[in-house]
């Protein structure tokens, strides 16, 4: 864990709670509730390509009759593809109706479109999962928070900023194709320096648009995939909301109305100085006459 040590996940009910039906369709691969069985103690290639029974089983020769014996998610559409991660970067309950309990989408491959066989927390308006803004206050919820967002309105995907086949070793251990807000920056060239993004001159973009508002074991340690900036007002009007300044440890005692007040400083445009310059229009200027004498038009 991010902390470097292990926690107790659901102490209490651990011996209780049925793992497979629980947990694990998105910790194993080929996972089989009738049989009480599954393929792979892993996610393995087949959780993201499919049944691969037949593509191993051709030869090499047979290259495009190969391919089309597997999902390539590269090739399926962008709201189709994103469900591949969704199916387990979500919460939930199947709507099987033999395994109404399970918490991922029983019968799901990929290819697959979730809705009809999956009902996620934020459908059911899950509010023990949920923030009163509807983000995610508890762990692997990030596609609810994405389908939430501005970048899944502009096409911006989970493949957008993570790599999926990275061979060596990943900038950060999320598999982001760069290294903290480095990622954020590499689209987002064009951010002026002014209002908000003058309080943080390093560019610390996670620090604001992705803080730690969701938990796993421990409070706090996974971050928030709206990609909303949380300031301090929101809070203010809803207590029931995190901030992403008070998640910061250097703020973390700071009162909420003395964080927003240095907020609306920080964050003013300068005021213009000196005159203002009338318009300038072609009857400000003297105009000569048919006899060539200079005439005032106004």
């Amino acid at each position: 864990m991010a902390s470097k040590r292990w926690v107790n996940y659901y102490e209490d009910a651990w011996d209780k709670r049925d793992w497979l039906v629980r947990c694990g369709g998105c910790h194993a691969t080929g996972v089989d509730l009738k049989n009480n069985t599954f393929s792979e103690s892993s996610i393995g290639c087949e959780a993201c390509h499919g049944p691969g029974s037949q593509h191993t089983a051709l030869p090499r020769t047979a290259l495009f009759e190969k391919r089309e014996t597997i999902i390539n998610p590269a090739k399926l559409t962008a709201g189709v593809a994103v469900q591949i991660c969704g199916s387990c970067h979500t919460r939930g309950n199947s709507k099987d109706p033999d395994f109404k309990e399970a918490g991922w989408p029983v019968g799901f491959t990929p290819g697959m479109v979730l809705e009809p066989i999956y009902e996620n927390s934020y459908d059911k308006a899950d509010m023990r999962r949920l923030y009163p803004d509807f983000a995610s206050r508890s762990h692997h919820q990030q596609y609810i928070d994405w389908m939430q967002s501005k970048h899944a309105e502009q096409g911006v995907t989970c493949t957008s900023c993570h790599s999926v086949h990275r061979m060596g070793i990943a900038p950060t251990r999320f598999q982001t194709k760069e290294a903290g807000s480095s990622q954020c920056l590499s689209c987002h060239t064009m951010v002026n320096a002014n209002r908000a993004h003058s309080i943080h001159s390093f560019a610390n973009c996670l620090g604001c648009h992705m803080p730690r508002i969701a938990s796993t074991a421990e409070p706090n340690d996974i971050r928030s995939h709206t990609f909303n900036a949380r300031a301090p007002m929101d809070a203010i009007a809803n207590p029931a909301l995190p901030n992403s300044c008070q998640i910061c440890h250097y703020h973390k005692e700071d009162s909420l109305q003395e964080l927003q007040r240095k907020y609306e400083i920080l964050t003013q445009l300068p005021q213009p100085q000196g005159m203002s310059i009338p318009a300038v229009t072609r009857d400000t200027f003297a105009l000569p006459d048919s006899d060539g004498n200079t005439a005032n038009t106004q």
